[in-house]
This record gives C-alpha cells, structure tokens and sequence, in this order.
C-alpha cells in the first residue's frame, strides 16, 4: 500500500499505549532544562554500544525508522536516516557564502565527522582542523558510522583531540577563513560556548572577512536564548553580519534547529549576506555511504538558490518569533515572506 494508504488503514493509537510505549524498548529524549513537556522517541531494535567517556556517556543503538543512532549524555546527536539536513546546513551556509573561496577551516566539535564531510567537498579547502574535547565520540563514529566518519580519512584533515576553546584561543590572530562550531547544547561545561568571551576568541581567530556558523538551538524552544546570542555577537561582529537561519530535521527537538552566521569585515568593510550564497555546494562524490558521501542528493535537489533560502526571522521579540514561511525562490525578502 501507499503511505498514504497505511495512514488510512491504521488503527487509532491510545494514550495508554504511547504511555506504556516508552517502556518497551524505546528511547524517549526527556530534557526538562532543553525542552520541558515533551520528548522525542525512538523505537530501538538493538543496542550496538554502551559505553562512558572522561565527559559523557555514549551509547549507539539500532532503530526501527532512523537507522543506527548516536546518543550523548540521554541526548540524540545524529541518526544515518537524517544527519545530512544538518551537517550540510552547517557547513555550506558559510562556505558558499563566504566572498573568497575557504583555505583555512577549523571545526569545533563535530567528532561524528559528517561536518568535516561536508567540508571536503569544497576542494579550495587546503587546511582543515577539528578540535574536539572527546576521542570516544571519534572512535565510536568511526566503529558505527562509515558514513560520516569518512570525514576524517582526507589528508587535509587534522585532528586535535582537546579543549575546543583553548585551541581556538591559542590559534594565532586571523587564523582561519571560516570556523564551524558544532556544538552541544548549552547545558552544563557545554555553556560556555554559548557566552561572549568563545565568541570573542572566534572572532579574533578569524581573518578578516572570515565567517561563522555555530549551532543555534530551536526557535520554538529557545527563543529567548537565542536572541540573547544575536545581541551580543552584534557587539562583537561590528561593521559585519549576524543572522540566523534554520533546517528541519525529525530527531531534533521540535524537528528544527538553527545557525547563528556572522562574518567579520574586510579591511575595506565588506561582509557577507548569508541569504545570498556566492558560490554552489559542490557536488557530492557518491551516494553509497560506504564513501563519502552524504546523501547529498537530496539536498541538491531542491535546487539552487532555493535550497539555500533561509528562514530569516525578524527581531525576536518577548512572544517570539514569526516564522518565515517556506517558498521555491530566494527573491523574497523574510519581511516579505512573514507579510504571507
């Protein structure tokens, strides 16, 4: 049958089921600091690996619907079916943005490596660092996920297994034409890559006209956080840009998360527009992913620059924002979309 047909056909689900459900070989994502009154879950088949790190617990299990699925601290950091949306966003926001093509590149975070991934497509790309405080989030991706570990296999690639806000502030001035932070969420030691003086190692660590994506967390849930973090890179950024766009990806809280973009200035003042890339993403080497590649496909073929649309929100206010509506043109202006 159809899906749609399978949607007819299927009986009603109870509350007492959805209830009892979560205790039978479910994992249900329960954070009441993140995302208080509701939680995503996952039907599990197998667990493939538990485990503790000198930060966090680990584990990898088997899902029903979403393939093998990496889980830090209680929390879903990635699955094989949807990890692309958000590796492809994060890295080709500011790559194809950026007014001269990247040499220099720095990942903070990302030991899954579907960042660095994403990175080596671009083959302007002649240096790329990853500093990422856990090596048991590098070893357990390369051990279950071939399809993002790969990033690590090019010899552009150079791992740092260490303190990401020591390495970016160790890094000599104008270091890097884009640093990519790909982070986890603000809770706990993770907070401090929320706060104004990382931001202000970034921005010193970047050449001038050099770009900046960091994970922004969820617009439905985190607004108030979220313009707090636009305010103060505003401060930091001056005479540069600062925006925030978002994907949808199902595993993540509210199926959202977001980017907070911002570019240092030239010496002759000019910034970037992340709502209008300058250059396409390059295309992916394959789609098995027992090679490197993403899944990228799919991505390309919403076309460009209608893949590249942000959801750019007006000033976040108090009751939160006006999502911008989804459109099959970058020609609308987010005032324009949220007049829709």
């Amino acid at each position: 049958m159809s899906q749609r047909e399978n949607m007819i056909a299927a009986e009603q689900t109870s509350n007492d089921a959805c209830v009892d459900g979560t205790m039978n070989g479910w994992f249900s994502e329960i954070s009441d600091e993140m995302w208080p009154g509701q939680a995503m879950s996952l039907k599990m088949t197998e667990v493939l690996y538990k485990g503790k790190s000198d930060f966090q617990d680990v584990m990898v299990f088997q899902s029903q619907s979403y393939g093998k699925v990496l889980i830090l601290d209680g929390v879903i950091q990635c699955t094989e079916r949807d990890e692309f949306s958000y590796q492809e966003m994060i890295a080709h926001l500011p790559l194809c943005s950026i007014h001269d093509p990247p040499k220099k590149v720095l990942v903070v975070g990302g030991g899954d490596g579907g960042v660095l991934r994403e990175i080596i497509r671009h083959p302007t790309v002649e240096h790329l660092d990853i500093a990422e405080i856990d090596g048991k989030v590098i070893e357990v991706s390369k051990m279950f996920f071939p399809g993002m570990s790969c990033g690590f296999d090019d010899p552009r690639v150079h791992v740092n297994v260490c303190d990401g806000i020591k390495f970016v502030g160790d890094a000599p001035e104008g270091s890097y034409d884009a640093i990519i932070v790909d982070s986890s969420d603000p809770v706990g030691p993770a907070s401090v890559l929320f706060e104004k003086p990382f931001f202000e190692k970034i921005h010193r660590a970047l050449k001038p006209g050099g770009v900046l994506t960091t994970q922004g967390e969820c617009i439905w849930l985190h607004a108030e956080l979220i313009k707090d973090v636009l305010e103060m890179c505003k401060g930091i950024f001056v005479g540069g840009s600062v925006q925030y766009g978002y994907c949808s990806i199902p595993t993540y809280p509210s199926g959202q998360i977001g980017f907070v973009m911002c570019s240092k200035p030239t010496a002759a003042g000019k910034t970037v527009d992340f709502s209008k890339p300058v250059r396409l993403p390059p295309v992916a080497p394959g789609k098995s992913p027992r090679v490197c590649s993403s899944g990228a496909d799919r991505f390309d073929a919403l076309g460009f620059p209608a893949g590249f649309q942000l959801a750019l929100f007006p000033p976040l206010h108090t009751h939160g924002p006006l999502p911008a509506r989804h459109v099959a043109s970058s020609d609308l202006s987010s005032d324009e979309l949220n007049k829709k």
